[in-house]
């Protein structure tokens, strides 16, 4: 079974709008069909003439049912943010850095059509386990990327952590794990409120907690 790899979203345009909106009604429809005809029950023809495209437009946002349901996942900005990011120094938190590298994709599922999905989404993957798996691999891709990322940062900001491979990987694992759980809260508490308000706001609060509950425990 192959796993989509999920396409960025960005706001601007008419265009970019309706390609958000065909995206967000595909969802809608094979989350809200499988939760009530079962997964198996429901096939790509009947999820389109829901979500009001043809099978071929379905087959151009998604390959698989399997994609479908997994949707939209946070993913790394490529390009100058990640560069901006490793380039910044110590003068920045590291987390505080991973925290604005992620603010500039984070709100590409913040669409107030988009209220719900994600309600839909848990409801569905929890009755499914296979499509958690899928899911689950999915932020694995982005678990590994920000590592390799992080890496890049730990060692520009303190170059002699290139020598110390063992130590090197084991600060930037920490890292990232602590970053991913900021990450998870953030997305988890968006997703419980349907999908409502922003999912940078959340970001943003989940890494104050963080950074709260850190200096609670000096």
């Amino acid at each position: 079974m192959s796993v989509a790899t999920p396409t960025p979203i960005s706001r601007g345009g008419v265009r970019e709008r309706k390609r958000i909106a065909t995206r967000i009604a595909i969802q809608r429809a094979v989350l809200s069909l499988s939760l009530e005809r079962g997964f198996d029950g429901v096939t790509v023809e009947e999820i389109s003439h829901e979500a009001g495209v043809s099978p071929r437009t379905f087959f151009n946002y998604f390959p698989t049912k399997e994609a479908a349901v997994v949707g939209d996942v946070p993913e790394m900005p490529s390009g100058d943010a990640v560069e901006r990011f490793i380039a910044a120094g110590p003068a920045q938190p590291v987390l505080d850095g991973i925290r604005d590298l992620l603010l500039s994709t984070a709100d590409r599922e913040s669409n107030p059509d988009a209220a719900g999905i994600e309600t839909l989404r848990r409801r569905l993957l929890r009755e499914h386990p296979h499509l958690f798996t899928i899911r689950m691999v999915s932020m694995k891709q982005l678990e590994r990327e920000l590592f390799e990322v992080v890496e890049r940062r730990l060692v520009h900001d303190d170059p002699e952590l290139a020598h110390d491979g063992e130590r090197l990987q084991s600060r930037a694992r920490l890292v990232t794990y602590v970053a991913f759980a900021a990450i998870r809260h953030a997305w988890s508490c968006w997703a419980e409120a349907g999908g409502r308000g922003a999912l940078a706001d959340r970001l943003v609060d989940s890494f104050a907690e963080m950074h709260e509950l850190a200096g609670e425990s000096r």
